[in-house]
């Protein structure tokens, strides 16, 4: 590439780890490879194979997807054996190549994009994999981070590379404010909405503009923990002073004069004037509204004053096979107004929207009232659990008639005995609402935590601004 050339960040991350490039593909380097317990595939075929961790220094292993949410105190046994025997296996694995592991032991333990961030193992410039597809959060810090699947991690664990096709580009320029109470939930979903689930199919998708600039670093996390719904490679947000001042003072960020010259050499990582990308996507924040999904897809997603889509209305005879499909499942009426949704139960959790800022909006709706339905709130680490706890959130959940339980991935996914019955329908701040997504026959309607607070305290799907007047997070 030209030096004189303007690029994209994308193109100053990819070309900062490529070792080769061969038959359309690159030989990339990696910087960091998180490893959670559903990953034991890749240290079975490491067994197979006799081989042996290529950089156990640069993997870091954390307990989150298969972990109860409801610890004892002492750290007993995992009553569910099939649990106990995953979570076993992966101490196992972590102990036997070196790996650090964050159990749940550790109090550092927690859902792993939000610990790689907070722990500041998660850093600008990085090249980033793990064996989830959700890997793409880390790009809020101007990181290249992407999922893998089995057959990768294993390749990452014996050769510390990867070969990768090269995406295309994508910027979505976010122009304006957010309003008082808005947030990057409703960003994304508006996102999603506008370009499809498959809208960013083979893209890097780098956020940009005044809107995206005014969030704070959580609220970033949470925006590119999204871009993977919009069917991106993965989402990136160019790090600034805000991005530097939540890192500085992490236990694995560089520090002193190590953090001041870091700093100088992040700086340099943005897109650069007059860089092209291969599609660009502009949205105004003055015209966002607090956004729910009514379907199975992220991108079944209306503000919260709209109706259900009929499917009568639908010209392509695929659309409208797809929304009737949808409203069945959903049990959903063509034309109900969203406000009109009743729902049974609520879950406050997951990688995407369960750090203390997260906790916090809900907990300003919910300060007071009490909750027409009963759910969960799931911190996104354990280090969250602590913050909350010290600031009296956990009282607010509980007062309000909510369940405190352990962090964990939780029932986003739904394979750790965290489920919503069949036929049920919960108000959720997760980030898939697929079918069965939360447990066979669940409806998910995914939302901001506080309008999941909202529908809490409403019983049926709820816009927060009323709730919200006068009050602050």
């Amino acid at each position: 590439m030209n030096e004189t050339t303007p690029t994209t960040l994308f193109d100053k991350l990819w070309a900062s780890h490529e070792i080769v490039a061969r038959d359309g593909e690159s030989l990339l380097w990696v910087d960091r490879h998180y490893i959670h317990e559903g990953a034991f595939e890749g240290f079975t075929q490491l067994r197979r194979r006799g081989a042996q961790v290529a950089e156990p220094s640069l993997t870091f292993g954390v307990a989150d997807h298969y972990v109860p949410t409801r610890r004892s105190q002492g750290g007993g046994p995992i009553a569910d054996p099939e649990i106990a025997r995953m979570v076993e296996q992966f101490n196992v694995n972590m102990a036997a190549n070196n790996i650090r592991a964050f159990d749940l032991n550790d109090r550092r333990q927690g859902i792993v994009h939000v610990v790689g961030p907070e722990l500041g193992l998660t850093l600008p410039g990085l090249l980033i994999v793990c064996g989830d597809s959700h890997t793409s959060t880390h790009g809020a810090m101007g990181a290249y981070a992407f999922g893998i699947g089995s057959s990768e991690v294993a390749h990452v664990l014996m050769t510390q590379t990867l070969w990768q096709k090269k995406p295309k580009t994508m910027r979505i320029t976010v122009e304006g404010t957010l309003a008082e109470g808005f947030s990057a939930k409703d960003v994304a979903l508006s996102i999603i909405s506008t370009i499809g689930t498959n809208g960013a199919s083979g893209h890097a998708i780098e956020f940009a503009g005044p809107a995206i600039r005014g969030l704070s670093m959580e609220a970033r996390l949470t925006l590119c923990n999204m871009a993977i719904e919009a069917g991106a490679r993965c989402g990136m947000v160019a790090p600034d002073d805000t991005t530097f001042a939540y890192l500085k003072g992490r236990e694995y960020a560089p520090v002193g004069d190590d953090f001041d010259r870091a700093v100088t050499e992040w700086r340099k990582l943005k897109t650069d004037p007059g860089a092209q990308f291969d599609r660009e996507v502009s949205l105004d924040a003055g015209h966002l509204a607090p956004i729910v999904t009514w379907g199975t897809s992220p991108e079944d997603a209306l503000p919260i004053d709209g109706r259900v889509p009929d499917p009568a209305n639908e010209s392509n005879p695929e659309r409208a096979s797809y929304l009737k499909g949808a409203l069945d499942y959903m049990g959903l009426t063509a034309n109900e107004k969203l406000t009109d949704i009743a729902i049974d139960r609520v879950f406050i959790g997951s990688c995407t929207n369960a750090r203390i800022e997260d906790l916090r909006a809900a907990a300003a709706v919910l300060t007071g009232r009490v909750c027409k339905v009963p759910g969960m709130v799931s911190p996104g680490s354990s280090a969250v659990k602590r913050q909350a706890e010290e600031e009296g959130l956990d009282r607010l959940f509980r007062d309000a008639g909510l369940e405190w339980v352990d962090s964990g991935c939780s029932m986003c996914v739904g394979i750790n005995g965290d489920t919503v019955a069949s036929g049920e329908r919960c108000a959720s701040t997760t980030n898939r609402n697929f079918r069965g997504r939360q447990g066979a026959g669940a409806r998910t309607h995914i939302m901001s935590p506080a309008m999941v607070a909202a529908a809490a305290v409403s019983g049926h799907l709820a816009d927060m601004r009323p709730l919200m007047a006068g009050r602050k997070v």
